[in-house]
C-alpha cells in the first residue's frame, strides 16, 4: 500500500530534474500522475515531448500509471486542458505540483522585454493558471458535498525571490510572487479543505549545474543530498496527509537542511504624532537605520540574514 493509493496528481515541468523526481516518487507511492512538460530547453525555447514520455514509460514500466501532457502552463486554455485531462483520464484530481520553470538571467539594465515576460509567464502565470483551474474543480466538489475535499497544491518558489540574487530580476520577481501567492491561496482555499504550500529547493539540475560547480556535485561514498530526489521527499510530504494542518508555508530545502521561512516583517520602527514631513522622516531615519555608518548603502538584511 502506497501513501498515495487512489490519488491523482499533476506535476508540471516533470520531464526532467526535480519535476521528474516528483512524478516518479508520487507514482511509486500509488498516485496516478499526469506528467506535464513542453520539453523546452532551459531558456524556454523549443518543444519536445520525449523527456516527458520517458518519465511516463519509466513509471508505467514499474507498474504505475502515468500519461503525458504537453500543454503550456502559462496558457489559460492550456492550464484548463491540463486539469481536464487529469479528471477525464483518471477520474479526479487530488494533488497539483507546480514545478515548471526557465531561466533567462541578465542584469536589469540589459534585460529585454521578452526575457522579462517569458520568465514571468512560465513561473508566475504558470503557477497561477493551473492552480486557478484546479481550485475551481475542487470548489465544485466542495459545493456539491459540503465536505472538505482534502486536496493539495505545492508550489516552487526560490531563495532568489526571497534573498534577491543579482542578475535575476525577472526570476526573483516571479518567485517572490509565487511565495506570496501561496499564502493568499492558502487563506482563500483552506475552508474547502485545500492546502497550499511552497518549497524553495536547492538541487542539482540543468538550471543549476553550470552555476553551482563542485558545491552540489555528488561526492563519492557520501549521501547525494543535492539530487532532485532529496527535494521530492519534502514535496511528497506536503502533498500527503502526513502534513495535515500545514498550509500557507514556504519551506527551503538544501542538502540535509530544511527551513520554514517567513515573509516580510518589521525590523525597526519610528513613530510620530504629527504628519510626516521630509525633515521628520529624515530625523526618524537615524533610528530606522541605526548602526549603519553614514555614507554606507543602507541595505536592510534580507529575509533570514539577520
Amino acid at each position: 500500500m502506497g501513501r498515495f493509493d487512489g490519488k491523482v496528481a499533476i506535476v508540471t515541468g516533470a520531464g526532467r530534474g526535480i519535476g521528474a523526481a516528483h512524478a516518479v516518487l508520487l507514482a511509486s507511492e500509488g498516485a496516478a500522475v499526469v506528467v506535464n512538460d513542453l520539453g523546452a530547453d532551459a531558456t524556454g525555447s523549443g518543444a519536445d515531448l520525449s523527456p516527458a514520455q520517458q518519465v511516463v514509460e519509466q513509471i508505467n514500466a514499474a507498474g504505475g500509471r502515468a500519461v503525458v501532457n504537453g500543454d503550456s502552463v502559462s496558457s489559460w486554455s492550456g492550464a484548463e486542458a491540463l486539469i481536464s485531462q487529469a479528471v477525464e483520464t483518471f477520474g479526479g484530481l487530488d494533488i497539483l505540483i507546480n514545478n515548471a520553470g526557465i531561466l533567462r538571467d541578465r542584469m536589469s539594465f540589459s534585460m529585454t522585454e521578452e526575457e522579462f515576460d517569458a520568465v514571468i509567464d512560465v513561473h508566475l502565470k504558470g503557477h497561477f493558471a493551473p492552480s486557478r483551474f484546479a481550485a475551481a474543480y475542487w470548489r465544485e466538489q466542495y459545493k456539491a458535498t459540503n465536505e472538505p475535499v482534502n486536496a493539495k497544491i505545492v508550489n516552487t518558489a526560490s531563495e532568489s525571490g526571497l534573498y534577491a540574487n543579482g542578475g535575476q530580476a525577472n526570476y526573483a520577481a516571479a518567485k517572490a510572487g509565487i511565495a506570496s501567492m501561496t499564502i493568499v491561496m492558502a487563506r482563500e482555499l483552506e475552508r474547502m479543505g485545500i492546502r497550499v504550500n511552497a518549497i524553495c529547493p536547492t538541487a542539482r539540475t540543468r538550471l543549476t549545474e553550470d552555476l553551482a560547480g563542485e558545491f552540489m556535485a555528488k561526492k563519492e561514498g557520501k549521501p547525494d543530498q543535492f539530487a532532485p530526489e532529496n527535494i521530492s521527499a519534502v514535496v511528497a510530504w506536503l502533498a500527503s496527509d502526513l502534513s495535515t494542518g500545514i498550509t500557507g508555508q514556504v519551506m527551503k530545502v538544501m542538502g540535509g537542511n530544511i527551513q520554514v521561512l517567513r515573509g516580510w516583517r518589521p525590523v525597526t520602527e519610528s513613530t510620530d504624532e504629527m504628519e510626516w514631513t521630509l525633515d521628520s522622516v529624515d530625523a526618524a531615519s537615524a533610528k530606522l537605520f541605526e548602526g549603519v555608518p553614514a555614507g554606507v548603502p543602507k541595505f536592510m538584511p534580507a529575509l533570514g540574514e539577520g
